[in-house]
């Protein structure tokens, strides 16, 4: 049986922009620290519609991972949503990471607007990486620099976005205010 080392973490995703995501924020934390992708079903639909949904998902992937990776501090879950908004339909985000404590961090964020023939498409039942996939002609985009890449023209990717939500979710874990499990 496998030994919890504090600086193996689990990635409920092999989605390399996730993968980026995740490795890139914890190094920041810790420089020494070890990121195993497990693939993981978020429990939810391919593509999930509201925060709730969402958190869920990321929840589950994170619960997933630390569960199936026993050398595992930490389990990371990533996960994009669709919200309704007044200002029609955005795309979002939202991490949890979980400890074998049963403490949870989520943090959350990233939401921008889509344009209004991929909010046509992901209304009609599309999920919004073929949905970009289809308007732009890139393949697996959500792969590389997501929909937000694309629709901020490069000024903010989607591995950039989902390490915003990391270090948001991590806040759990690194913060003396949140008290002892």
């Amino acid at each position: 049986m496998s030994t919890i080392n504090l600086h193996v973490i689990a990635l409920g995703s092999k989605n390399p922009a996730k993968i980026g995501a995740a490795h890139t924020t914890l190094l920041e934390r810790w420089p020494d620290a070890r990121l195993i992708p497990v693939s993981a079903d978020s429990g939810v639909p391919d593509q999930p519609w509201g925060d709730t949904e969402t958190r869920r998902g990321a929840l589950n992937r994170a619960r997933f991972s630390l569960n199936n990776t026993p050398e595992a501090a930490l389990g990371i879950g990533l996960e994009g949503g669709l919200i309704e908004t007044e200002f029609g339909v955005l795309a979002n985000a939202w991490c949890a990471i979980v400890d074998r404590a049963g403490r949870v961090g989520i943090g959350g964020g990233v939401a921008f607007m889509l344009p209004p023939a991929v909010e046509r498409m992901v209304r009609d039942g599309w999920e919004l990486g073929p949905a970009m996939d289809a308007l732009t002609g890139i393949s697996e985009s959500k792969t590389k620099m997501g929909a937000v890449g694309i629709l901020t023209d490069g000024l903010l990717d989607r591995r950039e976005a989902y390490a915003h939500t990391v270090k948001l979710a991590l806040a759990r874990f690194v913060s003396p205010y949140f008290g002892a499990p």
